[in-house]
């Protein structure tokens, strides 16, 4: 299993038009092959910062939808909007 965190910033007056992006498409996401969960979060103290908080099957899941037309769709409308670079986490349960 891999969780995967993606950090997002985006321009304030963008804010809304991410949350409809990411609900209209939050249950394909959810339903690619080898994605277990996703999650939006939104930091308490940045309304501009989001992050998401996935659980993927394998490396190979991952890859599979960042090549998909899904991803491509979803993170073309999206990446228009940030107002810093994304940044993206791989990370493996230590402990539990």
């Amino acid at each position: 299993m891999i969780k995967r965190i993606v950090k997002m910033s985006f321009k304030l007056e963008h804010i809304n038009t991410f949350k409809t992006i990411f609900k209209n498409n939050w249950q394909h996401i959810k339903s690619f092959k080898g994605c277990q969960h996703v999650e939006l979060l939104q930091d308490k103290n940045n309304p501009c910062v989001f992050f998401t908080y996935s659980l993927w099957d394998n490396e190979e899941s991952i890859e599979a939808y960042r090549n998909s037309e899904l991803f491509n769709t979803v993170w073309g409308a999206t990446k228009i909007l940030f107002n810093d670079k994304p940044q993206a986490w791989s990370v493996a349960e230590v402990l539990s």
